[in-house]
């Protein structure tokens, strides 16, 4: 009896871990547990602004080194009141863990093509949900920021001539923020940057990072297919970077997963193309936007010309 009171015990603590709930302070979603694929990961929570007309959207990305966390953390990235006061709709989206790839190489590409098939069936529900295609922005904290900045910075995935109406949706966006975001994938540029990297090598089906860094060169052609700063062209959207630490280039941090050194790097790549950066951090002058709700209201309320600039 002891034993399967134990056992009892132990499903119920499981079960209670495995239904996470959503802060107090967000409100109800109007659609709930939406699927977007065949994974039991593959569904989204949906908030619809009050408006006659289309409305913009956010699209919201945990983090959790693609191997945690799940949409419900969506207050750690953006204030889902705010939004919908500004009347700005929300999607917060689940997607497979790298455990979860199957026979998917690199591991990466589960969240990843995750990510960008949500966004393609959000935009397939345009008319049902009352949402504006042009005006879309990808927002998401730690590796939720990179899948973000990996959805604004890679080719339209969308297929014209698909038979799948939703595989024919573009996967483009109007802006993006990242939030204690990884913004390259190459483990020798992460060095560079911060001496005490570790980060990356599961993503790329390594033991270590010791054993990602030696099959750097190896990787690299799959490496550019995935890292935001190799993906990064002239004609890609706004970004909005923050972090909670202020820079420290070339120097090892106490958190180097989360360091604003990657926000130097993808800064002075972004400024060599000509692509709008706002980097904010600790100790920073003049900010405009503070947090990423701010940046995000901004960007995709104002005129569409005006908002790129």
């Amino acid at each position: 009896m002891k034993s399967l009171l134990l056992s009892t015990a132990l499903l119920a603590g499981a079960l209670s871990l495995s239904a996470a709930e959503y802060d107090a302070s967000v409100p109800q979603s109007t659609h709930s547990e939406v699927s977007y694929g065949p994974h039991k990961r593959n569904v989204l929570d949906f908030w619809k602004a009050a408006s006659d007309e289309p409305t913009p959207l956010v699209f919201v990305i945990h983090g959790g080194g693609w191997g945690g966390n799940s949409k419900e953390a969506i207050h750690k990235f953006v204030d889902t009141n705010k939004l919908l006061d500004a009347g700005i709709s929300v999607v917060a989206i689940n997607y497979r863990y790298l455990k979860q790839a199957g026979e998917l190489s690199p591991p990466v590409k589960a969240p990843l093509f995750d990510a960008a098939r949500a966004l393609q069936f959000v935009r397939s529900k345009a008319d049902d949900w009352n949402i504006d295609k042009a005006r879309i922005g990808a927002v998401g904290g730690s590796a939720g920021g990179c899948s973000s900045l990996w959805l604004a910075y890679r080719d339209d995935l969308a297929e014209p001539d698909s038979d799948d109406p939703i595989a024919r949706e573009s996967t483009r966006l109007h802006c993006v923020a990242g939030i204690r975001v990884q913004t390259t994938l190459d483990p020798k540029q992460m060095k560079e940057w911060i001496p005490n990297s570790r980060y990356g090598e599961r993503a790329f089906a390594k033991k270590d990072f010791p054993e990602f860094l030696a099959a750097r060169d190896d990787l690299m052609p799959e490496i550019q297919q995935f890292s935001p700063y190799h993906l990064l062209t002239a004609d890609d959207p706004a970004t909005y970077l923050f972090y909670q630490t202020p820079p420290n280039p070339g120097g090892k941090e106490k958190d180097p997963t989360h360091s604003a050194n990657f926000g130097v790097g993808l800064l002075k790549r972004c400024q060599e193309l000509g692509v709008d950066c706002e980097f904010v951090h600790p100790g920073q002058e003049d900010v405009v936007h503070p947090t990423a709700t701010d940046y995000l209201i901004t960007k995709l309320k104002a005129p569409i010309e005006e908002s790129k600039k």
